[in-house]
């Protein structure tokens, strides 16, 4: 995964680009009653706030706090496919309530079972979206974008 700066810069911006906008299409199609092809585009409106904080949160708060966290019960001798996973976990658990407060006082009526309810309803979704479709998704294309010998990297 990421090597450098400027590769996690990258990885960062392109996962929470497909994250926030499959959430926001998740939380449209809920308040609408369903996901319908509209929610695509009145996705964007919300797109364009939402995903620059998710950003700046993931790359420098979360995405620094998070690999502390899975350390924690991981160890670096565990597969690097467990520890990928462990890690987003992580992310997954800290982005969702933030993302979910940010959003309770930008776009709903703010209260406290406001935020519970939109943080209780996110959190099986962002779980969903992150491991089975974005998350693979974006590691691939990250993977077709920053080609590496691997065998090179083995030897280094």
């Amino acid at each position: 995964m990421p090597k450098n700066l400027f590769e996690d810069v990258v990885f960062t911006a392109v996962m929470a680009f497909f994250m926030v906008y499959g959430m926001i299409c998740y939380n449209i199609s809920i308040a609408t009653g369903g996901m319908t092809n509209p929610v695509f585009l009145m996705a964007l409106g919300e797109l364009k706030i939402m995903w620059p904080v998710a950003f700046v949160l993931e790359l420098l708060v979360v995405g620094k706090l998070a690999p502390k966290i899975a350390f924690s019960f991981m160890r670096p001798t565990d597969r690097p496919q467990f520890i990928t996973y462990a890690v987003s976990f992580c992310i997954c658990s800290m982005m969702c309530p933030l993302m979910s407060l940010i959003a309770t006082f930008l776009f709903k009526t703010p209260s406290v079972g406001t935020f519970v309810q939109t943080w209780a309803l996110n959190l099986p979704a962002a779980f969903l979206w992150q491991f089975v479709v974005c998350g693979p998704l974006v590691r691939t294309l990250f993977r077709l974008v920053f080609r590496r010998n691997e065998k090179a990297d083995i030897q280094a």
